[in-house]
């Protein structure tokens, strides 16, 4: 197979989909071939190995936790910013039947812990949202919306974990239960503040 020019960027993201999909360790080279339609030297040549295209796939989703950091900063009270951010991740988990839930929460129960490098970059992950949500409660704080006497790192990191336990909760369950059970997440987070 011969493919003269490709952005390494587009492939990358084509193999994060792969690796969401299946996870690191069940995704094969050929797996990565077939979906990115590169020959194995192409991958080879770009990225060294699967693990170094894993890495680049990975450094390639932050662009959604960026995403969701820049909806956090956005005007309006710290509970309807919250609000906002969980009920788009409902509605992902919701409209797709077979959605793959965060690769960053899949990647960290699948590697975390156990590949420094890998570890690491989940690690900056949850920071970007973490420090986005800390401002989005000082901010609240500020405001009058929520109670000074809380930790703005602690109900940042408490929302970090419910957007983990969004996804998870998204696709634990069969359609029937999942948008009850993930409204009730939301108003019990948001209720929270």
């Amino acid at each position: 197979m011969h493919t003269p020019h490709f952005h390494p960027d587009d492939a990358a993201d084509t193999a994060m989909r792969v690796f969401w999909q299946k996870g690191y360790a069940a995704t094969s080279i050929q797996d990565l071939v077939d979906a990115t339609g590169l020959s194995r030297s192409s991958l080879y040549n770009t990225f060294e190995s699967k693990y170094g295209l894993f890495q680049h796939a990975l450094r390639r989703y932050r662009g959604q936790t960026l995403r969701n950091a820049v909806l956090l900063a956005e005007d309006g009270s710290a509970q309807a910013r919250v609000r906002v951010l969980l009920q788009g991740i409902a509605e992902e988990e919701l409209r797709d039947g077979n959605t793959c839930g965060c690769l960053v929460a899949n990647t960290a129960l699948e590697m975390g812990g156990r590949d420094p490098t890998v570890t690491t970059m989940l690690g900056e992950h949850f920071a970007t949202l973490e420090t986005a949500l800390t401002a989005l409660m000082q901010r609240g704080q500020q405001r009058g919306e929520i109670a000074r006497e809380k930790s703005p790192v602690a109900l940042a990191r408490f929302l970090v974990a419910t957007v983990q336990g969004l996804r998870v909760m998204g696709r634990g369950h069969v359609d029937a239960d999942r948008a009850a059970r993930l409204d009730d997440i939301i108003d019990t987070a948001v209720s929270a503040l």
